[in-house]
């Protein structure tokens, strides 16, 4: 289903044509992200960490083998100064151990300790009881749909100028567009916003 997308109007008599800020997608999804993390937060202090902590301590925990800081700054979300004070202070806590890559003596990995993997074995069944109480307040298939979309819309952030199905939908023109011959004239009819 297609729908047609907003069409940017004056805003409030300003003179600015933009999208209304209710409709802004940064915005709701700053929104919806404040609803489910006052749910998280004050579990999560309950245990000393913050939820930038909370997503360090998660990241490795889901990661097959150790990770250098670059790898987990980018599957957390997180800028280098940041993830460097928190790993400071995971290791601190004796909650992350560091060590030498073997291939590359220049980089350090970063793994769980013994005590960092008992408190995401601490942690975990309540950050699923939290998980279930938004899927009984907004429905298991609907949260199910939404985690789906919000992959679609993160891997669309990876190949701006091209729809969710690869199509190139009329955004900045890249050299790798021209060069895989599938364009045709009228793939640059696109909206843009």
């Amino acid at each position: 289903m297609t729908t047609e997308p907003t069409t940017p109007s004056e805003d409030s008599g300003t003179g600015i044509v933009i999208r209304p800020f209710t409709e802004s997608l940064p915005m709701a999804l700053l929104q919806a992200r404040e609803s489910a993390m006052r749910l998280f937060r004050p579990m999560l202090a309950t245990h000393g960490l913050t939820e930038q902590q909370w997503r360090v301590l998660r990241a490795l925990s889901a990661a097959p083998q150790p990770l250098d800081a670059g790898a987990l700054a980018q599957q957390t979300f997180l800028l280098a100064p940041s993830i460097s004070r928190i790993l400071n202070n995971l290791a601190d806590r004796s909650l992350i151990e560091r060590s030498t890559n073997p291939d590359d003596q220049r980089q350090t990995l970063i793994d769980l300790s013994a005590d960092g993997r008992a408190l995401v074995t601490s942690v975990a069944p309540q950050s699923e009881s939290l998980y279930n109480r938004i899927e009984s307040g907004f429905g298991r298939e609907r949260l199910e749909r939404l985690l789906s979309e919000l992959h679609d819309l993160a891997a669309f952030e990876h190949n701006p100028g091209h729809d969710v199905n690869g199509h190139f939908d009329g955004g900045e023109l890249h050299d790798s567009d021209v060069n895989d011959g599938d364009l045709h004239e009228g793939d640059f009819e696109g909206n843009r916003s």
